[in-house]
């Protein structure tokens, strides 16, 4: 008998020494973040409150049959346009649904809470998820599992500019490595459950995570279309009803 509760003090002493362990890693990976969500309220965000709302601690974002829109609609963060910066939270989306996080975009002046930049895409069926596309501009620059480098176009004119658009992609985009299939990585990504995404984005390299895998990978040498800051905004997007949520927003700049 004494040599079990030996056993079991022995035991209990690992378990906390691990438990101990595994909460300094989690503090010091979220060291100088800051939280851009309340889990109560939308401020510090300017969007159509009719898709956006705060339920059970998230920010969703909700199309109904009755709300469909003719334009893709965002929740613009207020606290500045962040240029280099790191970005963790969790998101869930519902299987119809498509989303996605902007940043160093700029706001589009003739449709309201629009916004033209690089997006984190994030969709219910995990066809895009992880990829880089770019809302209102070159469109795909990465698809998941790619790493990329955008070249810098010769012609800076807008007919060469349309002429480097061809099914939905850019095609001054280079790619120059693997991260995996999207297929493999698709499975990574868990269908109408919570995922962590990580979005770094350093000078002109941008890197979009997904619970923990690098799912694309971007460095963009266009001087002329590429962006180094800009607004930061979440996106519910034309389409069937859906329902998105968001939760642990932060930001480290």
């Amino acid at each position: 008998m004494k040599f079990n509760l030996r056993k079991v003090a022995l035991m209990l002493t690992v378990g906390v020494a691990i438990f101990g362990q595994t909460s300094c890693m989690a503090q010091k990976k979220e060291k100088g973040f800051k939280s851009i969500f309340d889990g109560k309220t939308l401020n510090g965000w300017e969007g159509d409150k009719t898709y956006w709302s705060v339920e059970n601690g998230n920010l969703v974002g909700k199309i109904t049959p009755e709300t469909l829109l003719k334009t893709n609609s965002f929740i613009v963060w207020k606290g500045g346009e962040p240029g280099d910066f790191e970005l963790i939270g969790e998101f869930k989306i519902s299987e119809k649904g498509n989303s996605g996080i902007n940043y160093r975009s700029d706001k589009v002046a003739d449709i309201p809470n629009a916004l033209r930049g690089y997006q984190a895409d994030i969709d219910g069926n995990n066809t895009y998820t992880g990829q880089n596309y770019e809302e209102r501009k070159r469109t795909t620059l990465a698809y998941r599992g790619e790493v990329v480098t955008v070249e810098n176009p010769i012609d800076g004119s807008e007919q060469a500019f349309k002429a480097n658009l061809k099914n939905n992609a850019w095609l001054g985009r280079k790619v120059t490595g693997s991260l995996g299939t999207g297929d493999e990585l698709k499975t990574k990504i868990k269908k109408e459950d919570w995922n962590e995404i990580r979005l770094v984005a350093k000078g002109n390299r941008l890197q979009h995570y997904v619970n923990g895998v690098l799912m694309s990978d971007v460095t963009d040498n266009d001087a002329r279309n590429g962006k180094l800051k800009g607004h930061l905004g979440i996106q519910v997007h034309v389409g069937p009803p859906m329902k998105v949520e968001y939760r642990n927003l932060k930001i480290k700049q």
